[in-house]
């Protein structure tokens, strides 16, 4: 959506009070779209901002021609100090990644009784019915020899 613009792109990256937001602005109106609004992002404290406009391919590289960067002070409950202190990794809340479905619930026993009965019913039908064709094969060939 950035590739061979006249204009020049922007982007805004705010992360205040455990909420994650990005906003862009790519039609160069001066005007901001939101692009994410992620709550519960629990960021630990002690790292690094970096940015890099390498993209892995000279025909499409970048260029970033300012950073600003903001410490905003918060009001915070000694609850709220204690908790974002404990964070080591990055953490979203209530995130559902794909793949990572909830398990599925045990079968009821009346389930899982009807499954293993008629799994048992379908067996013996098979096996009476293989009978009934072997037999036929059976009489069928002793008929060819007479």
């Amino acid at each position: 959506m950035v590739r061979n613009l006249n204009h020049d792109t922007f982007l805004v990256i705010r992360y205040v009070k455990r909420r994650l937001t990005v906003l862009i602005d790519i039609d160069g109106k001066h005007e901001w779209r939101d692009c994410i609004d992620v709550p519960g992002v629990r960021l630990p404290r002690g790292y690094y901002f970096g940015t890099s406009s390498v993209t892995g391919d000279l025909s499409d590289n970048h260029d970033i021609i300012s950073l600003k960067l903001y410490q905003l002070t918060v009001e915070r409950t000694p609850e709220e100090e204690k908790r974002d202190r404990e964070v080591y990794l990055p953490v979203v809340d209530n995130l559902k990644l794909p793949g990572m479905e909830a398990p599925l619930e045990p079968m009821s026993g009346l389930a899982l009784f009807l499954i293993v009965f008629f799994s048992l019913v379908a067996i013996v039908f098979a096996i009476v019915i293989g009978v009934i064709v072997y037999n036929k094969w059976q009489e069928q060939s002793r008929k060819h020899f007479y």
